[in-house]
């Protein structure tokens, strides 16, 4: 008895030291990104979940105060418009901006000529710097008699809209900001999905007398399906960490209608320079994006079985 466990302990001493060997060295090439990684996001990360934990004066921890910034937080004014107001934002987001980028591959990579031009001219935006594409928009969006789109209407007897002042418009308005800027590079990503298509997938249904519409949802969509749903959490993640663009456009306004969970961390941080605070709101934005990709896929693996 005493030697065949002598002989399956040797067997699984060989199959450890094999596996090793094997993956050495994929592992010290993974090594430095590992440690970029650990260094530029686990470590803020846990130095935000204990910074959250102290009451601070600037950077300097003064005492410990367990869970109090997150009670305090929760009881904010603000915390409630503001969390309820990302979701919106997010909501929105999947609503126009996600299926902009689709529908605009799909007609790019159904033209047969000027395609390149189109790819470029998609991608423009992407190239304006984020804080002038704010402010052109807030210009286009401003309401009264001087802002770009008021005078347009107005020319076509259309009285000034409110448009950014109306609470009901404002986080549609800042989603079409954020969609005309993303959405030509997410384009370029499906159209690299759609050109990976099998060509004789399209001949036989053309052959059997599919239309563009019939060829659009049984090939075209099925297959660039798993890449969208890959862009979709990506999406929800930065959508969610949106700051710069109703802190820019209306503050927050009108009446906290725009304001956002990461504009409220950077009024505890560089408005009051409550900085625990400002930790506590970044770490709870952090676990309702995990939970929610938690909850993601979860969902989309009970779907692949």
């Amino acid at each position: 008895m005493a030697v065949g466990q002598t002989v399956i302990n040797r067997k699984r001493k060989k199959s450890s030291d094999l596996y090793i060997r094997k993956n050495i060295s994929g592992w010290l090439i993974m090594l430095p990104s590992v440690i970029l990684f650990a260094f530029f996001v686990w470590e803020p990360l846990l130095e935000s979940v204990h910074l959250s934990l102290f009451r601070a004066q600037g950077m300097t921890l003064i005492q410990y105060v367990g869970i109090k910034n997150y009670v305090d937080v929760f009881r904010h004014p603000d915390f409630t418009p503001a969390l309820i107001n990302t979701f919106k934002y997010t909501l929105w987001s999947l609503v126009i901006g996600f299926l902009v980028p689709i529908i605009l591959a799909i007609i790019i990579n159904e033209i047969r000529k000027g395609k390149s031009l189109f790819k470029m001219s998609v991608y423009l935006p992407n190239i304006v710097p984020g804080m002038a594409m704010v402010l052109m928009w807030g210009f286009i969006f401003r309401p009264g008699n001087t802002g770009v789109l008021n005078v347009l209407l107005g020319h076509l007897g259309i009285g000034a809209q409110p448009w950014l002042t109306n609470p009901s418009w404002t986080i549609p308005l800042i989603v079409i900001a954020l969609t005309w800027r993303g959405a030509g590079a997410t384009t370029l990503i499906y159209i690299a999905g759609l050109q990976g298509i099998d060509p004789e997938l399209y001949e036989a249904a053309i052959i059997d007398g599919a239309g563009i519409w019939h060829r659009i949802r049984h090939i075209t969509l099925p297959n660039i399906f798993n890449l969208a749903r890959t862009l979709l959490v990506l999406q929800i993640i930065a959508v969610f960490q949106i700051l710069y663009e109703p802190l820019v456009m209306t503050n927050g306004g009108p009446n906290n209608a725009s304001v956002s969970m990461m504009q409220l961390v950077y009024k505890f941080a560089f408005e009051r320079f409550d900085y625990p605070k400002a930790a506590a709101v970044s770490v709870i934005v952090c676990v309702i994006l995990v939970v929610l990709s938690l909850v993601y896929f979860k969902v989309n693996k009970e779907k692949d079985y």
